[in-house]
């Protein structure tokens, strides 16, 4: 076994009999020119390395394969999932593995536990590189999960906080796993047909039996997809439903006001008429409070005839 790291370039590698798997993190021109260099990689594959805008895919050559994927990462500080891009080259004796940040933590502990512990070192080089590329890919999928996690108990909080908080409480935080799991999807459905493709086409260098093993991880990733297309059917329904309550209490409230209008409406109506300056008959110019009286009482039988009718057609 032998670990090395070239003190040029940002590049990692180990070894187990013929196997040799090298790490690259945040590649550099410098990094792409040593892989120029010791590696019949084609031009284009290589400029792919240093480019963060990748569509997932698999470019198959004669003696090796070249895969792009990418992978989730929850960024905490704006609340949303972003993708890393991993870019891998694979050969008859060799995985080396690239990735543009330093963020995807399960690949680059990955790559330590089998640089510093003996036992990980024969159990995953041992073999062949098509048995090391299903345990990269396989940490890499598994690390998908916790992050699906946080958003479905993030759908299960709004489903109690829908029917409790105010209104634009509500809103914000539907947005909030709306985006997340938008996100989410645009990482994860490019995926799925990448890894269906290791699963069916048969490679050379894979000694293993390939439907097993990425069969193994496409399934995972389907399940993934699934929980979220129930995670979006779910949020879709939460956002109808506030919807529908936020309509309920403006109705609510409109009717309200309605009410009291139509109450309001005929005694208004008098004093506006006897508000006139103008002469009224049974005016109270002469200082006799009679009249007022009889306003204020026809005011008042108006105001309780209006509320008696709108109850009885239960309006109220």
């Amino acid at each position: 076994m032998t670990s090395t790291k070239q003190e040029k370039y940002n590049i990692h590698s180990i070894s187990e009999g013929k196997l040799r798997w090298i790490h690259i993190e945040k590649p550099s021109s410098n990094e792409v020119k040593f892989l120029d260099e010791h590696f019949n990689f084609h031009p284009l594959n290589l400029d792919d390395v240093l480019s963060r805008v990748q569509r997932p895919k698999i470019d198959e050559y004669k003696d090796h394969l070249f895969i792009v994927l990418h992978f989730p990462v929850f960024d905490r500080e704006n609340r949303i999932t972003r993708p890393s891009e991993v870019d891998i080259f694979i050969g008859e004796n060799y995985v080396i593995t690239v990735h543009c940040s330093a963020n995807l933590k399960p690949l680059t502990k990955f790559f330590r536990e089998c640089q510093t512990l003996e036992e990980s070192r024969q159990v995953y080089l041992g073999k062949s590189p098509g048995f090391l590329l299903y345990h990269i890919l396989d940490r890499l999928v598994n690390y998908c999960f916790p992050i699906l996690g946080k958003i479905t108990e993030s759908v299960d909080d709004i489903e109690d906080v829908i029917f409790t908080k105010a209104v634009p409480e509500t809103v914000r935080q539907i947005s909030l796993i709306r985006r997340d799991l938008i996100s989410f999807r645009r990482v994860i459905r490019p995926q799925i047909p990448v890894l269906e493709m290791l699963e069916r086409k048969k490679y050379s260098f894979f000694k293993e039996e390939q439907e097993i093993y990425f069969g193994d991880i496409a399934d995972h990733i389907r399940k993934i997809w699934d929980e979220l297309e129930g995670g979006k059917e779910v949020v879709d329904g939460l956002a109808e439903t506030s919807n529908w309550l936020t309509s309920h209490r403006i109705q609510e409230i409109m009717r309200v006001l309605t009410i009291v209008m139509a109450i309001l409406a005929p005694p208004t109506l008098l004093s506006g008429i006897f508000g006139m300056n103008v002469p009224l008959p049974g005016g109270t110019e002469s200082g006799n409070l009679l009249p007022l009286g009889i306003l204020l009482s026809a005011m008042a039988l108006m105001g309780t005839g209006m509320f008696a009718y709108l109850h009885h057609r239960k309006w109220l």
